[in-house]
């Protein structure tokens, strides 16, 4: 018996003695220690290669070194990164290896050669973005049977083949309405829509039914209440997105900048200088791992930039002579003819006193306009994000670009013909829509630039 327990004792000690030293040196490993003749050599630092699409060869200072998804341990230092794969771009940034870090590529690869599907056949004319990203407004006038020409919504989330097939009429043309003459602001929520006629006539359409030409209404009378109460909610949404913003960066949005958007999940924000300021280090506490790639928080006017509240880096993307802008926007408005609580429409600024601009404009197209400049950057300015808040799309007259937030990576994804003014992402990223008319004598027509 006690033969047995002396053996029990033994195989504990040894079970105890094997896990601690299998914990120190899991540990050690992931701290970057690697056993060398000199034993546990410390300074190491892990690159994450991983892309998408998956499968692309990896190399390190111009040398194939393995293929993604793959963790490779690396000396701290900087390394020439290029992700390579057939029938796309390369991706190729300067990384900087930290040691016990991880340093994550996040690559995504976008086509060379994207397939053009054409959505509609018959002309789309005005196209207009929902506030949600989610349907495109569009009128068709050159429709085989007069009843299929008027106002149509198309579900972008349903990711359809072909526009005709799927878009949903609202609305048809009438002798009094012709709706290819009119312009459309969509409500905050994405559920109403406003078509504003040369006569001034203003129709409050519902955007997910058809609405009968018997139940058309003039609401210019109403304008002031409704656009008050989408004032209220636009605030309301965008204190909520910026709320974890440092107040730094809030007064900077609100008083020295224009065009200011945040990114779909909240954490970034593109802005556009108007004066010289220099944005303070360490707004926020430093996080492991953050981005290394130059930054620039010396704004210059007319710039753009962007701003990343996680890791408090601000990234130069486009100079004021690559931008191209028109009006002029900001972040929270107030209404001074007829005031909203300042609990309700204030952000957390160190001053009350911020130059904050109204949604309501002396006249119903000013106000329509700021509405619509509200939802979507491209009514203002050349660029946009893409949905997922790593990209942005830059429009040129020549060509769709796509670069990353931090500036680097910019892509040429398409050059043929296209309409610049309109150029939009689906929801999630699989495809750009624009307009391209190949004819002289035929309308233009929606476009799908497939890029996975």
């Amino acid at each position: 018996m006690k033969r047995q327990q002396k053996i029990n004792l033994i195989i504990f000690i040894a079970a105890t003695i094997f896990v601690i030293i299998g914990t120190y040196f899991t540990i050690r490993w992931a701290k970057g220690y690697r056993p060398t003749k000199h034993g546990l050599t410390k300074a190491t630092g892990l690159l994450a290669a991983n892309s998408f699409p998956k499968g692309a060869q990896v190399y390190i200072n111009n040398h194939l070194t393995t293929a993604t998804d793959d963790t490779i341990n690396l000396t701290p230092g900087q390394y020439q990164i290029k992700i390579k794969k057939d029938g796309y771009h390369t991706w190729k940034k300067t990384l900087t290896i930290e040691k016990e870090l991880v340093t994550q590529t996040n690559a995504t690869l976008f086509p060379t050669t994207p397939s053009l599907t054409p959505l509609t056949y018959t002309g789309a004319i005005h196209p207009t973005p929902s506030p949600d990203g989610n349907k495109i407004v569009f009128t068709v006038a050159s429709a085989s049977a007069s009843t299929k020409n008027g106002l149509y919504v198309q579900d972008l989330s349903s990711n359809p083949l072909s526009l005709n097939h799927s878009a949903r009429q609202i609305a048809r043309n009438t002798p009094d309405f012709n709706f290819n003459q009119a312009t459309f602001t969509w409500s905050p929520d994405s559920s109403q829509i406003i078509a504003s006629f040369p006569n001034k006539t203003n129709l409050l359409l519902e955007a997910d039914k058809f609405n009968d030409a018997n139940s058309f209404k003039d609401v210019t009378y109403l304008l002031p209440s409704i656009f008050t109460d989408w004032e209220r909610e636009i605030a309301q949404t965008e204190k909520t997105k910026l709320k974890d913003f440092p107040k730094f960066i809030l007064k900077v949005a609100t008083e020295s900048a224009q065009n200011v958007f945040v990114s779909p999940n909240d954490e970034k924000i593109l802005y556009q200088a108007t004066k010289e300021i220099t944005i303070p280090d360490k707004l926020i506490p430093p996080v492991p791992a953050a981005s290394t790639q130059p930054e620039t928080r010396n704004l210059k006017p007319g710039n753009f930039y962007v701003y990343d509240a996680k890791e408090d880096r601000n990234f130069l993307i486009l100079t004021k002579d690559e931008a191209t802008t028109s009006g002029k926007k900001q972040i929270i408005l107030k209404n001074p003819l007829n005031p909203i609580p300042p609990a309700e429409l204030s952000l957390p600024l160190e001053s009350s006193a911020s130059p904050l601009i109204s949604l309501i404009g002396k006249s119903i197209p000013q106000t329509l306009h700021r509405f619509a400049t509200q939802y979507s950057p491209i009514y203002v300015t050349n660029i946009q994000w893409f949905p997922d808040s790593y990209h942005l799309i830059i429009t040129t007259n020549k060509s769709i670009d796509i670069i990353e937030y931090d500036g680097t990576n910019r892509t040429t994804i398409y050059s043929g013909p296209f309409d610049p003014s309109f150029v939009y992402p689906w929801p999630d990223g699989s495809r750009l829509t624009t307009l391209i008319k190949f004819s002289p004598q035929t309308p233009p027509n929606l476009y799908a630039i497939k890029l996975k």
